[in-house]
C-alpha cells in the first residue's frame, strides 16, 4: 500500500509520520488528520493531490506533508516503512 494512502485512511487516529523536508532533513510529526477545531475560516491552498494537511500534536498546529518524500509511516503500533528507505 502507498504510505500516503495509509495516513489518509487512519480516520481520526492519531499517526506518526517521517518525511523530508523541503530543505532535506527527516522531520517526524505526531498528529491527526481531520482535526477541525482550531480553524478560523479560510481554505487551503495545498495541492491536495500532493500534501497531506496534518494537525501536529507537538506544534499545535497544521503542517503540510509532502506525499512524494513520507519515508515511514505508524498508526496504532503498525509500522510501515517506504521500499528502500530508512
Amino acid at each position: 500500500m502507498d504510505l500516503s494512502k495509509f495516513v489518509e485512511q487512519s480516520n481520526g487516529k492519531f499517526v506518526t509520520v517521517e518525511f523530508i523536508k523541503k530543505d532535506g532533513s527527516l522531520r517526524k510529526i505526531n498528529g491527526r488528520l481531520g482535526v477541525t477545531s482550531p480553524l478560523k475560516g479560510g481554505k487551503s491552498t495545498l495541492d491536495a493531490n500532493q500534501y497531506i494537511t496534518i494537525y501536529s500534536m507537538a506544534d499545535q498546529g497544521y503542517r503540510a506533508i509532502n506525499k512524494d518524500t513520507i519515508q515511514s509511516v505508524s498508526i496504532e503500533g503498525v509500522l510501515m516503512v517506504k521500499k528502500g528507505g530508512k
